[in-house]
C-alpha cells in the first residue's frame, strides 16, 4: 500500500483498493482491482471524516430548527483544539477531507486553528468543508471560509433569504463549491419544490453549485416529522430534471434516487455518481466529545442487533484500525450495510437503521 501527493493530487494504490483525490476541486476517483470492479470498503480507514466540533446552535434569529436530529440548543458543547488535534493525528493518511458539524458560526472559537491545522499539515493535508445555516454570516467571515474550507453548504430554514444571503455572500468571495442543504420530509415538500423553481429565479442563487437533498431520519426533533412518499420524491427529481437544475442527495437516499430513474436512459450514469451509505465502509462520525460512530444517525441508537447507545473512543483508542475501524460493533454494522445491497433489486447498500 502507498499514499502519494504530487501536483495537487492524493493517490492511494493497493492491489484492491486504489483512489485519486485532486485537491483543487474535491474530484474524487475510487477503484479496485480494476477500473471498472469496486472495493466494498477501505481496508486502511476513512476518506471521509464528519467531526462534531460544537452542538451550541441558536438556530435562525433564536428558534431553533424544527426538525433539528441533534436537538441542538443555545446550550452546548465544544470540541477542544486540543482534543480535535489528538483525534487528527490518530487518524490514517487516507483521510482527504473533513465535514466540520457546527450549529452557530462563531460557537466553537477553536474552529479557525482546526481549519488550519487541516490545510497546513505535514503528515496530511486534509481539505476542511463545512456546513452552516447562514444565521450570523458577514462578507468578511465568507471570505475566511473562502480562504480555506474545501466547500459550504447553507441549510434552507425559514426565512429562506437568510440562507439565500449567505449563498451569495460566500459566492462573491470567490467559492464555487457552495450547496444549499433542503431536508426532503412530507412538512418541507413545497418548501423543497419552492427551492427548485428559485434556484432559476433568483439572482442570489447565480452561481449556487447544487442543491442536495436530504432525505428524513426521524430523530431528535425530526421525529414529528414524516418521511416523504416515493411518488412525491420522484416527482421533486423529475422537476429538477426538466429544470436542468445542478442537484445532489445524501448518501442515505441513494437507493431511493435510484429506483426514481432506473427507467432513466441515463440511469448509468445516475448510478456511478450516486454512493448509497458509505458509513464505516469509507467514512466515519466523530461527536464533539470525540466519541466514534458510523455515521452521527447512529449515535446513542441501537437497531437491528446493533448497539451504539455508546460510542468508541478515538482519544483514548492506541490504533485506529484495531480499536476502531475493525472493532466487532464496526465490524457488525459493516456487514450489516453492505449484506443490504443483496437484498434489493437494484443491488445498492440501504440504511439499517432508518426508514428512508
Amino acid at each position: 500500500m502507498s499514499i502519494t501527493i504530487k501536483d495537487g493530487i492524493k493517490r492511494m494504490r493497493s492491489q484492491n483498493y486504489n483512489y485519486n483525490f485532486r485537491y483543487s476541486d474535491g474530484f474524487f476517483a475510487r477503484w479496485g482491482r480494476t477500473l471498472d470492479k469496486d472495493p466494498n470498503f477501505s481496508p486502511y480507514g476513512p476518506e471521509i471524516a464528519d467531526i462534531e466540533i460544537s452542538t451550541i446552535c441558536h438556530g435562525i434569529n433564536n428558534k431553533p430548527c424544527k426538525h433539528c436530529y441533534k436537538s441542538n440548543t443555545g446550550i452546548g458543547e465544544n470540541m477542544s483544539f486540543e482534543t480535535f488535534k489528538i483525534i487528527f493525528d490518530k487518524l490514517p493518511l487516507t483521510l482527504t477531507q473533513i465535514a466540520f458539524g457546527i450549529g452557530d458560526i462563531d460557537g466553537n472559537p477553536d474552529m479557525w486553528k482546526m481549519f488550519d491545522y487541516c490545510r497546513n499539515n505535514e503528515r496530511n493535508p486534509v481539505v476542511p468543508n463545512l456546513t452552516i445555516n447562514g444565521w450570523g454570516l458577514t462578507d468578511d467571515l465568507a471570505k475566511r471560509f473562502a480562504s480555506v474550507c474545501g466547500a459550504v453548504a447553507v441549510s434552507r430554514y425559514e426565512p429562506k433569504d437568510v440562507c439565500y444571503d449567505a449563498v451569495k455572500k460566500l459566492t462573491d468571495a470567490g467559492m464555487t463549491q457552495v450547496n444549499i442543504h433542503m431536508l426532503v420530509a412530507e412538512e418541507t415538500y413545497d418548501a423543497c419544490m419552492e427551492l427548485v423553481r428559485d434556484t432559476k429565479t433568483d439572482p442570489r442563487l447565480e452561481k449556487l453549485n447544487a442543491v442536495v437533498f436530504l432525505t428524513l431520519k426521524q430523530k431528535g426533533r425530526g421525529k414529528g416529522y414524516s418521511v416523504i412518499p416515493f411518488n412525491k420524491y420522484k416527482k421533486l427529481i423529475k422537476k429538477c430534471e426538466n429544470l436542468k437544475v445542478r442537484y445532489g442527495m445524501d448518501s442515505c437516499s441513494a437507493a431511493k434516487f435510484l429506483e426514481c430513474v432506473k427507467d432513466s436512459p441515463r440511469y448509468k450514469q445516475f448510478e456511478t455518481v450516486a454512493e448509497p451509505c458509505e458509513s464505516s465502509l469509507f467514512s466515519l462520525y466523530c461527536n464533539e466529545k470525540g466519541e466514534f460512530f458510523p455515521c452521527s444517525f447512529t449515535e446513542n441508537s441501537k437497531f437491528d442487533e446493533c448497539d451504539w447507545t455508546e460510542g468508541l473512543s478515538l482519544v483514548e483508542c492506541e490504533n485506529f484500525l484495531k480499536d476502531i475501524w475493525y472493532h466487532p460493533k464496526t465490524k457488525k454494522f459493516r456487514k450489516k450495510l453492505i449484506a443490504s445491497a443483496k437484498s434489493n433489486a437494484l443491488k445498492c447498500r440501504e440504511c439499517p437503521a432508518y426508514k428512508i
